[in-house]
């Protein structure tokens, strides 16, 4: 018994460890953020109330008999609301003193007087509490899992107009007490479909996982349920680049987590060097960290320097002097990304083999020389796109075969860094310019975005804004309607007879 607690206290630390995988990628939204989300979602509500269906009312009191039909609303003011974090993974939106005008049919018969018309109400006082509860789905996608919602409307006025406006008045009130119920109860059903079917459709439209380009892919999923406090939202995405061609492939996580203190902007990203050593470690699976360069493509001014320094070599292979040069430039190993207050580089080792190519005959390989170059990495957002722009820094050359090879390339460091500089950066920038997308849902940009380094890290501190409302987001994704199987009868128009009352 002893020896089985002394195990589970030696396995403790690494089950912690392993139920908390720390994340590749991590954003921060803040309560000026929830601001912003709050301005564009009032407008959703809004459209989504006037949108209330409210079911036929009729009935009779003594000898009055009621017919309510075509309910509308025509205006809403919702001019408190609040929407703010409650911890430990909701939000809660609330809607206070609030008025709905309603515009209805009426059908009032009232003895042997029989009147017809219209309607308008108003709905004061509406008091509507929503808390949304936001979860980590099957597929790692951000959604709202459940809604608890509860609306009350203080009082209801109807004015009546028409001879019988007085009788109206005072009988009215069964009008009036029915529809403040049905009225009443249609609010949250509306807000539930709004939440749960609706606003899921716009965070369906967050990259989960998906191709940045031919060669390698992106897993954005979540690690965990979001975590919620009384002024942020932090979302723990995994972060790993994957080959195409083994997306199965894991990478293990052995960066430092992210960890963002700042509230100061709307939202924070923040990626590990993990993040970045993905990347280059997908490209490096996908076998695409190779360039080769021969004939009228290798520069002149080096082509010229290459043969003066193989001059003993390409003099002993005559007759193939004169054959074109090819270079051939080969990762040796996936490239680390190294990130520190300071800011960022890349470490590469490589390998150049230097070839002649005789027309019609195998290659007669010159020289095969390590590389090691350190390169700076310049990291920025625009829009959504998360882009790195390289630069070289440090870049050294030396034999694998001996010290004295070694010595004898030292000519062709600076000519070299050259190429490099000249004609492989400009390369490999231009794989980089497309950048990676943010998980962030369709419609929503970032403005303002300032990086920031940390030991291990770098955030990206940014204000957001719409560049579509989410009303355009949702009629873009919705669903076509299917047809009905079997045609469906029309609604009959309220009847006029008033013996039908």
């Amino acid at each position: 018994m002893a020896a089985g607690s002394c195990l589970l206290l030696l396995l403790l630390p690494w089950l912690v460890t392993a139920s908390h995988s720390p994340p590749g990628c991590k954003i921060r939204i803040t309560s000026k953020g929830l601001d912003l989300v709050k301005q564009e979602g009032l407008r959703f509500v809004e459209q989504e109330l006037q949108n209330i269906t409210v079911s036929d009312l009729h009935g009779k009191e003594g000898q009055f008999h009621y017919n309510i039909s075509q309910v509308k609303v025509m205006d809403l003011q919702l001019a408190f609301s609040d929407l703010h974090f409650q911890p430990q993974q909701h939000l809660v939106f609330n809607i206070n003193n609030a008025s709905i005008s309603l515009r209805f049919r009426r059908q009032l018969l009232y003895w042997f007087f029989y009147d017809i018309g219209s309607i308008n109400a108003s709905a004061d006082g509406v008091h509507i509490h929503t808390v949304l509860q936001l979860a980590k789905d099957e597929a790692g996608r951000l959604k709202i899992s459940n809604i608890t919602c509860n609306a009350s409307i203080a009082r209801m006025h109807a004015g009546f107009s028409g001879t019988l406006r007085k009788v109206y008045e005072f009988l009215g009130t069964f009008i009036v007490t029915g529809m403040r119920f049905l009225l009443s109860q249609q609010i949250c059903p509306s807000l539930e479909h709004a939440s749960l079917v609706l606003l899921n459709s716009v965070l369906d439209t967050v990259p989960v996982r998906n191709y940045v380009d031919e060669h390698i892919g992106i897993d954005y999923s979540l690690l965990r349920d979001p975590a919620v406090s009384t002024d942020t939202l932090d979302l723990d995405f995994k972060g790993m680049f994957f080959p195409r061609a083994r997306e199965n492939q894991e990478l293990e996580n052995h960066a430092v987590e992210p960890v963002i203190k700042e509230t100061e902007r709307m939202v924070y990203v923040a990626f590990s060097e993990y993040f970045f050593d993905s990347a280059m470690h997908a490209y490096f699976q996908a076998g695409v960290l190779a360039i080769e360069l021969q004939g009228e493509k290798v520069p002149k001014d080096l082509e010229v320097l290459l043969r003066a320094t193989f001059f003993g070599t390409i003099f002993m292979l005559s007759p193939t002097v004169d054959a074109p040069l090819r270079l051939v430039l080969q990762v040796s190993a996936p490239p680390r990304c190294i990130i520190k207050p300071s800011g960022t580089s890349v470490s590469v080792s490589a390998f150049l083999n230097i070839s002649l190519v005789p027309p019609g005959r195998p290659a007669v390989q010159l020289s095969s020389m390590a590389m090691e170059t350190k390169l700076s990495a310049k990291v920025f957002l625009q829009g959504k796109a998360l882009r790195v722009q390289l630069d070289l820094r440090r870049f050294r050359i030396y034999s694998k075969q001996s010290a004295l090879e070694s010595l004898a390339l030292f000519s062709l460091q600076a000519p070299l860094k050259t190429l490099l500089q000249l004609t492989i950066m400009p390369i490999i920038n231009e794989r980089t310019k497309k950048g990676v997308q943010i998980p962030l849902p369709e419609g929503m940009d970032f403005t303002r975005e300032v990086v920031t380094n940390h030991a291990g890290f770098l955030t990206v501190g940014a204000d957001l804004h719409f560049s579509k409302g989410l009303r355009e987001v949702i009629e873009k994704y919705r669903p076509a309607p299917t047809p009905p199987a079997y045609p469906s009868s029309q609604p009959a128009e309220p009847s006029t007879d008033p013996r039908q009352l």
